[in-house]
């Protein structure tokens, strides 16, 4: 066995090793080192991944020329080291080892391209390298009296291909364990001539070795692909206006530090000095005016380790008093009072004097409350001014309105009787059961009536409303009623000369076989209880005929 068959045996073994003992290692992690040492669930993109993995050849191809299959083989390494482009691509370099005591073996130095997406506690990977192989084998035993072994030499030069991918967990932010990697690999070696006694000695011909390869082992995770984002800092004053010689507390708040290293806070201040060298500060003016706060946080001497706020603040000079005012009742009737209430705070607690004013009726008082007297007050709204004065003679004033009512305006005139409907003459249809909507000779009398009343009152309306009983309802489902009507309006317009828009046509659902007749004055309004008016244009008008 040759030095380079030794070591590749070696890594193998090392790699095979990390691979089991690095999971059981972890688990202890936690107990022995910080928490933020842990990934805690944040997707961490390295820049270099180094892998160190065993690996499992199962060989699927064969001496072309011979005609000898290669065996499995069972104790291999791969090694590897990627360099990321951005938060996916990478190029990779691989160098995989799978050396055999039977003389089969292979070695791959390759190159290509990886991908990769990261999650939170995991990451996917796929890759396809491209390289040259050393192959060595197949192994075969000859019938020899010693029992000798022949096979071809290790040679280079050959193509390889793998392709495939895997899954890694994240362990720590340094170290992952690669689960699994499969991967396809294709290996062509020619050894040469093919030589010896056929069947007996065969040496040389061409290698074709396919096979499915599969590795397990760490992954070790080096750099960062996106840096760490900037510190930020905001500061705010509390209270942002206060009077002179109050306190005001700054406070800063910085987002992104390094809990690792220790944050550095100082303060400028265009007023002066400002207490204090933390976070929260505070700082007191004795001049109105207005004034600003400036903080500055650090970490480290680095770009993005440091930042700057600037805070606001308004010392004001002592203000003058507020006041409001209010009145209950707000609504009285002449010579009624109502009582005034001033409500009113000095800012500074100074002492308060008040003063009443009122735009008519009288008004007493100089405490918070006072009373309106109405008295000898015309009707309408009364303005009341509240005043307050403090010990400086700073004042304020508020104003409320109390309205006087007027006197009840005397009770309306009766209005006057309005004109009311009156119900003329009822014309019957049951006479001619032959032709049931038929005016008859008898129905013309009332018509004549009817006529006269017209005549009499020209400015009234005329509203007939037509019947029909049980029986016609049932097969008509009104159209005889309204056929009734509008062959009685015909007859009052064509035979009497009535004009046709002072005419009211209606149906109801009274049992009875009639065209009763209404006269509603100028101003008078039809009760229109249970009554439809009728469509003229869906009724056909049959003229009365005389009877043959």
């Amino acid at each position: 066995m040759n030095k380079i068959e030794k070591f590749s045996r070696l890594l193998a073994r090392i790699a095979l090793a990390g691979a089991c003992v690095m999971p059981l290692a972890s688990l202890s992690l936690p107990a022995q080192s910080a928490p933020a040492a842990k990934n805690s669930g944040v997707v961490y993109n390295s820049r270099f991944d180094f892998a160190t993995l065993y690996s499992y050849f199962q060989a699927h191809g064969a001496d072309a020329d011979v005609g000898i299959s290669y065996n499995d083989i069972r104790l291999g390494a791969y090694a590897s080291g990627s360099y990321y482009f951005n938060r996916h691509l990478g190029l990779e370099a691989a160098f995989e080892a799978h050396p055999d005591g039977n003389n089969d073996g292979l070695f791959d130095i390759q190159a290509g391209p990886i991908v990769r997406d990261n999650f939170n506690h995991f990451s996917v990977f796929a890759h396809g390298l491209i390289g040259v192989a050393d192959l060595a084998g197949p192994n075969t035993r000859v019938s020899h009296p010693i029992g000798y072994s022949y096979h071809n030499p290790w040679t280079w030069g050959g193509p390889s291909y793998t392709a495939g991918g895997g899954l890694d967990i994240n362990l720590i932010r340094a170290v992952s364990l690669r689960l699994v990697q499969i991967d396809y690999t294709y290996n062509n070696v020619d050894f040469g001539p093919w030589g010896g006694i056929r069947n007996v000695y065969p040496l040389g011909g061409r290698a074709h070795l396919p096979g499915l390869q599969a590795s397990i082992g760490l992954v070790w995770h080096a750099g960062s692909i996106t840096p760490p984002p900037p510190v930020t800092y905001s500061c705010s004053a509390n209270p942002a206006t206060v009077f002179p010689g109050d306190p005001v507390t700054v406070t800063g708040v910085a987002l992104n530090l390094n809990p690792k290293k220790t944050a550095v806070y100082s303060w400028t201040s265009s007023a002066g000095a400002v207490n204090g060298s933390s976070s929260t500060v505070t700082v007191s003016n004795k001049t109105a005016g207005s004034y600003t706060v400036n903080g500055h946080v650090t970490e480290g001497s680095r770009v993005g380790q440091s930042a700057d706020c600037t805070a606001s603040y308004t010392v004001q000079d002592f203000a003058p008093p507020t006041i409001s005012c209010s009145a209950n009742p707000t609504t009285v009737n002449p010579g009624d009072s109502s009582t005034i209430t001033a409500s009113a705070v000095s800012p500074q607690n100074r002492p308060l004097t008040y003063s009443y004013n009122a735009t008519a009726g009288s008004i007493s008082g100089v405490t918070p409350s006072a009373i309106l007297s109405t008295t000898g007050a015309a009707p309408g709204p009364i303005t009341v001014t509240c005043g307050v004065v403090d010990d400086t003679g700073k004042q304020a004033t508020a104003t409320t309105t109390v309205s006087v009512l007027a006197p009840p305006p005397p009770p309306p005139p009766p209005a006057a009787a309005l004109p009311m409907t009156s119900s003329l003459c009822t014309t019957s249809f049951e006479r001619d059961k032959a032709r049931p909507v038929r005016v008859d000779n008898e129905a013309k009398a009332c018509l004549d009536d009817v006529t006269m009343s017209l005549q009499q009152n020209p400015n009234a309306k005329l509203a007939l409303v037509g019947t029909e009983d049980a029986k016609e309802a049932r097969r008509s489902k009104g159209r005889v009623a309204a056929q009734r009507a509008a062959d009685t309006k015909d007859y009052l317009v064509t035979d009497k000369g009535i004009d046709a828009s002072r005419i009211m046509l209606y149906t109801s659902t009274a049992d009875s076989e009639t065209v009763t007749t209404t006269l509603v004055p100028l101003g008078a309004t039809l009760d229109p209880t249970g009554l439809t008016p009728v469509d003229e244009s869906k009724v056909k008008v049959e003229r009365r005929k005389p009877i043959q």
